[in-house]
């Protein structure tokens, strides 16, 4: 099954070779969303990606599974589930195969905003 266009003339690494190559996050303005972005090389074999959210205490407070992707660009939601925002947080994410290989974690780290105080009238 081919998951890229051909005309994108995309050399497709080997498991021993896919890596991720960017790794990024963006608070949501509400102070307890994240938006995640994780580009990897383009794969011959899909792998899978472990993704977790660490708050400044090493506690984990969120995590995604990503079994076998379609694409190489991949955007998705996280959830904080801390009472308290514990900055800096830091997202780590790993790419590996079931059966063999796995990368060294890919880490960003950034601060969160506190949402804006609703005002009642």
């Amino acid at each position: 099954m081919d998951f890229f266009f051909p005309e994108d003339n995309l050399q497709r690494m080997v498991p021993e070779e896919t890596r991720i190559t960017s790794l990024t996050a963006e608070p949501y303005p509400d102070g307890y969303r994240l938006r995640v972005n994780i580009q990897i090389t383009p794969f011959q074999k899909r792998p899978h990606i472990e993704v977790v959210l660490k708050d400044s205490e090493g506690e984990e407070v969120a995590s995604s599974s990503i079994v076998e992707p379609l694409g190489w660009k991949l955007e998705f939601t996280m959830h904080i589930r801390d009472e308290e925002l514990k900055n800096p947080y830091t997202l780590e994410a790993t790419l590996y195969y079931p059966d063999g290989p796995s990368r060294e974690a890919e880490t960003f780290s950034f601060d969160v905003k506190p949402p804006p105080n609703s005002v009642e009238a």
